[in-house]
């Protein structure tokens, strides 16, 4: 049998082709955690990082790192006890439930935005934070809403990361 020097070559090329089509899945399908945690007298508690940005597809992992405190991990939208719009229109909305010490909840996100989220019994301490799912448009979204903004505590809007930040950084930590 005789290998032609192209068809080494047309293997070599698929052959790479296909290794890098599999990084990019595994980095796609990445999962990044992010910590609630909190200082053991409950003075200070908070998400870390409070600022990521993923690829669509990429998973959300929240695990509640603080032994002292229950925490959720709530979308900010109007169908978790009508809260302002603060994800993409055709993103899924969610919310944790209580996370207790050690507990973990998770999220595929698909939908290419700004997502904004808050843990229920922590939000007026500032305890929230941002998810940037690749390219978000400037224009158009909530994000130019005043209405977005109404109705969340000052500590809240306060603790936001900025787009440009995250964008820059790919995480951004608050402590």
């Amino acid at each position: 049998m005789t290998v032609a020097r192209r068809d080494v070559l047309s293997l070599g090329g698929g052959l790479l082709a296909a290794l890098s089509l599999s990084r990019k899945d595994v980095w796609a399908q990445e999962v990044v955690e992010i910590r609630m945690q909190g200082r053991s007298d409950g003075s200070h508690v908070w998400f870390d990082p409070i600022g990521v940005l993923i690829k669509p597809g990429q998973m959300i992992r929240w695990i509640n790192q603080n032994p002292g405190n229950s925490h959720t991990t709530t979308a900010y939208h109007p169908t978790n006890f009508g809260k302002p719009f603060r994800i993409p229109e055709a993103a899924n909305s969610w919310d944790s439930d209580y996370l207790l010490p050690d507990e973990s909840f998770s999220v595929t996100f698909t939908e290419q935005g700004v997502y904004d989220y808050y843990c229920i019994p922590h939000e007026h301490a500032g305890m929230v934070g941002r998810i940037i799912v690749g390219k978000p448009e400037v224009h158009g979204g909530w994000m130019e809403s005043v209405a977005a903004s109404r109705g969340l505590p000052d500590e809240a809007l306060k603790a936001f990361p900025m787009v440009e930040e995250i964008m820059a950084k790919r995480i951004v930590r608050r402590l």
